[in-house]
């Protein structure tokens, strides 16, 4: 079979999708035929504004950076001619795309603009398909969906079609035939341990550059486990605990050592990786024994710098010096809101802030570099409260720092609680959390909540005497546009090196 797999990213928005990787090297490893179409380097006619790492950038939520040595193509082309011309010459029997719930429109798009869509039906997957299938299966272009992990599904749908077989009861998928919709349960989890090694030629070589701490590197995301432990109400991740707990399963899984050796040997000597990436949503979801096996092994035979993202609370002195003896270059910490009473009632989030202080204070006495990820705008969320996010952050030791925009996706407990209130037209779908706020809510306008977070930064780093000026740059207007443009200026020039002085 012919397998084009798409992924309708936006620019500058995500980094090497593995999930793509690993669908490729399964389905090659089936002797299929498998062609990657990958928008990130297009822009979209309709977005073209739209650059996350660019936004980050400017408002110094992210050092400036050495531009690659390699040219990273940008272009100019119309994307939806291309995926047509790329269709019409391959001739897929099938089109399968995995898409988040920002996505998901792009697809959708993308899908619409085919004029001639010959043989293929189209499967949809990815985190909106599994929390909002209703809505994913609507649209007369889409054939099938994808509830949960694909790899299994993906494999038996395709061995289905080759042989011309029924595939109307392959579990986890959807799929209409006959102006039915055949609705199969979810009933299996993909064995981490027994996966290929992920195709990464099906990527541009630019792929694979990234930006960290004000250098370019060659980074290849990799896998320790899958799941996280944590309720966090914005995150979909506890839906997916959830999900699988109703049939019995347990989502929650530990790749083991001698794997993810494999795996990282394989990124470093086969593909020269400079730098790793974990992707877990919590890295330090994992036992001690089983961290002080990950340090010895990368530490005597990877020797890459690597980043990984955790919560303070999973941090000890301990933990701390055994990411440091296997060579940890970046951590991201998510502490997301300054409230406590807000974070543990609203967010599901239960760490007092002096704990949070103290874990983030370890990581700069081991001279660890890290990032912290804040949200403003949850439901119910004031100004006020906000400004707790602000007062936290500026006791924490760090030139990183991220702020987003609460983002309503499907699956998490604070889209349903912004539905209740009235803040969220239910059929809304939810765009990423690099974008404008979404909800309506009286006590906390868009407006605001954008003022806030494009003035986030100096907020935290410029003395208390200054915020009334900061504040007239939080106004949406020609003139609060050059209060904040004057104001990021001296912030950049005050504590941010630049690009030629980064190394």
């Amino acid at each position: 079979m012919k397998i084009l797999l798409l992924y309708p990213n936006m620019r500058g928005l995500y980094m090497l999708p593995t999930a793509i990787a690993i669908f490729s090297a399964l389905l090659k490893q089936d002797n299929h035929e498998v062609k990657l179409f990958d928008t990130t380097y297009w822009e979209f006619p309709e977005n073209r504004h739209v650059h996350h790492d660019k936004y980050k950038e400017a408002s110094l939520q992210v050092p400036p950076y050495k531009q690659s040595k390699k040219t990273v193509p940008l272009y100019t082309t119309n994307v939806y001619d291309e995926f047509n011309h790329e269709v019409a010459t391959f001739e897929p029997d099938l089109i399968a795309c995995s898409a988040t719930e920002d996505l998901f429109p792009y697809a959708l798009k993308l899908l619409r603009s085919l004029r001639h869509k010959g043989k293929a039906k189209f499967l949809l997957g990815g985190v909106f398909a599994t929390f909002a299938p209703e809505k994913a299966i609507q649209p007369p272009e889409i054939d099938m969906i994808c509830l949960g992990e694909g790899e299994y599904p993906l494999l038996e749908l395709c061995k289905r079609i080759e042989k011309g077989q029924s595939y109307t009861d392959v579990p986890n998928l959807w799929v209409k035939q006959d102006g039915l919709v055949f609705k199969n349960k979810i009933t299996s989890l993909t064995d981490i341990d027994n996966l290929p090694l992920i195709d990464l030629e099906i990527f541009d070589e630019t792929r694979f550059d990234h930006p960290f701490d004000g250098k370019v590197y060659r980074t290849i995301p990799a896998e320790t486990h899958r799941g996280c432990p944590y309720s966090c109400a914005y995150c979909n991740s506890p839906g997916q605990t959830t999900l699988y707990k109703e049939e019995q399963l347990r989502f929650l899984r530990l790749k083991s050592i001698k794997k993810v050796q494999q795996e990282l040997l394989f990124y470093k000597n086969d593909y020269q990786a400079e730098y790793i990436i974990f992707w877990a949503d919590t890295f330090l979801a994992l036992s001690t024994k089983y961290l002080e096996e990950f340090a010895e092994m990368y530490a005597s035979e990877i020797q890459l710098p690597f980043f990984c993202q955790s919560r303070p609370e999973t941090l000890s002195e301990q933990r701390v010096r055994i990411l440091k003896k296997a060579g940890i270059h970046k951590m991201g910490i998510g502490i997301q809101h300054g409230n406590p009473s807000f974070r543990e009632k609203v967010i599901g989030r239960k760490v007092d802030n002096q704990l949070i202080i103290n874990s983030l204070r370890l990581l700069a006495d081991y001279d660890i570099k890290f990032s912290i990820d804040n949200i403003v705008g949850f439901p119910t969320e004031t100004r006020e409260l906000a400004f707790d996010t602000i007062h936290l952050n500026r006791l924490i030791p760090t030139n990183s720092r991220n702020m987003f925009t609460f983002a309503p996706y499907h699956g998490t407990s604070l889209r349903q609680l912004a539905e209740k209130m009235g803040y969220l037209d239910p059929e809304t779908i939810a765009t990423s959390y690099s974008q404008p706020s979404q909800l309506n809510m009286p006590q906390f306008s868009k407006e605001a909540i954008e003022g806030i977070r494009r003035c986030f930064i100096p907020y935290v780093l410029l003395e208390k005497e200054r915020w009334p000026e900061i504040e007239l740059a939080e106004k949406l207007t020609l003139e609060g546009n050059k209060k904040w443009e004057n104001i990021v200026d001296e912030c950049r020039e005050r504590f941010f090196l630049s690009p030629t002085e980064n190394n």
